[in-house]
């Protein structure tokens, strides 16, 4: 069972909602990272604690995209994602009132849970797609959800530098709650996929990950790379602040030159269909793992030429890591189309581990070996996914190694 398909005509205002929805959903989990500085002078937090806040949130995205997701091939993905908009807008809420370190942390883990309503989004969009149009739909509302995930930061910094932390936190409420009545009002509702129990369900992903030497070794590469995007941006607010004395609002705009180079993404689906998408994993590896590698050269640079290279580098990551994770996707979601929905869940669980691992091991580094840790970390990880891409090209051109 499925929810009709709508008519074209109705489509360009159905996308819109859609990507919005997306977009700022995602974007929830992004909005505190170049807000620590401020977070940690508000409520006494050390380097550790303020990076312990996006750790915690990526967990809980990571947590709910294990065990929430599944729930939309069982029950109605309308009414799950008005549950999730009404959730995240009252986390965001409470968010904006914490007072406490512990209170803080609590919430921000059960907003990333929240959050996960734009991986049922998207979903939903290829259900109510017209024939033909699958792939042009789906491609749209993954472009809003890119521009929430890099232009939050860029929102947050200029809002938190303007009227405080807090402020952000209780727009992006109204946001939500906002964007989450529309989403109930112009979404049809949808059949259940499967009649699997939710044990069931939880229980064929585990069957799914060990079927699929394919998933794992895409789900492990792209984790790498996360851990390297994640440990730039939850402690590149910190880094300017320390190093540069510079705000939150300066912060947020080096999301602009991540969404600058993000958004040139989908031209590596194209790519995939010419050079093949284990190759474009490659590629994207590679363009990580030299953008940071780049900032090793930043003490022989002025004050100026540093801030310009650390721009030029996140272009460059952010591009290198959307392509592999396009390039990604397509390798998993061709092993059993059927099933999408749960190995999109097992990809993107691993991917969100990866983003926590980066927040808090960043945060580690930084406090202990300053930059030159973080872009360490970075570095390697890009090499890591690298030779994790590289070792399965050469399996997979091997009958005697290739489980696929």
């Amino acid at each position: 069972m499925k929810a009709p398909s709508l008519p074209q005509a109705t489509t360009g205002w159905m996308i819109f909602i859609l990507a919005l929805g997306a977009g700022f959903s995602v974007a929830a989990i992004y909005y505190s990272q170049p807000l620590l500085p401020l977070m940690g002078t508000s409520l006494i937090l050390s380097v550790d604690g303020m990076g312990l806040v996006p750790t915690l949130t990526q967990t809980g995205y990571a947590l709910g995209i294990l065990f929430l997701l599944p729930l939309g091939d069982r029950y109605d993905r309308r009414r799950l994602i008005l549950l999730k908009s009404a959730a995240l807008a009252l986390l965001l809420l409470l968010c904006s009132l914490s007072n406490g370190f512990h209170e803080l942390l609590i919430v921000s883990l059960l907003i990333g849970m929240a959050a996960t309503m734009a991986q049922d989004i998207v979903p939903a969009a290829a259900i109510l797609a017209p024939a033909g149009k699958q792939g042009k739909m789906v491609g749209t509302v993954m472009t809003g959800l890119l521009l929430g995930i890099l232009l939050s930061r860029t929102v947050s910094g200029l809002v938190g530098a303007a009227f405080g932390w807090r402020t952000m936190y209780q727009v992006a409420a109204a946001i939500v709650a906002l964007t989450g009545g529309l989403l109930w009002k112009v979404l049809p509702r949808f059949g259940s996929h499967s009649t699997l129990s939710y044990p069931a369900l939880l229980h064929s992903m585990a069957q799914l990950w060990q079927r699929y030497p394919t998933l794992r070794r895409a789900a492990l590469a792209q984790g790498a790379l996360s851990v390297a995007f994640s440990a730039f941006w939850s402690t590149l607010a910190i880094m300017l602040f320390t190093q540069y004395h510079m705000g939150s609002a300066v912060a947020g705009s080096f999301g602009i030159a991540g969404a600058a180079g993000a958004l040139a993404a989908p031209l590596a689906g194209g790519l995939a269909d010419k050079i093949g998408a284990a190759k474009v994993t490659q590629l994207g590896a590679l363009l990580v793992t030299l953008s940071f590698a780049l900032m090793f050269f930043l003490p022989a640079l002025p004050v100026h030429g540093q801030l310009a290279l650390i721009a030029l580098s996140a272009v460059g990551f952010d591009l290198g890591l959307q392509s592999s994770l396009v390039a990604h996707q397509n390798l998993v979601y061709s092993l059993e189309p059927q099933a999408r929905g749960r190995l999109n869940a097992l990809l993107f669980t691993v991917v969100f581990i990866g983003m926590a691992l980066g927040s808090v091991l960043g945060s580690q580094l930084y406090s202990r070996a300053g930059w030159t840790g973080v872009v360490e970390l970075a570095t390697a990880m890009g090499a890591v996914a690298l030779v994790i891409r590289l070792v399965a090209n050469r399996d997979a051109t091997h009958p005697a190694r290739a489980a696929e």
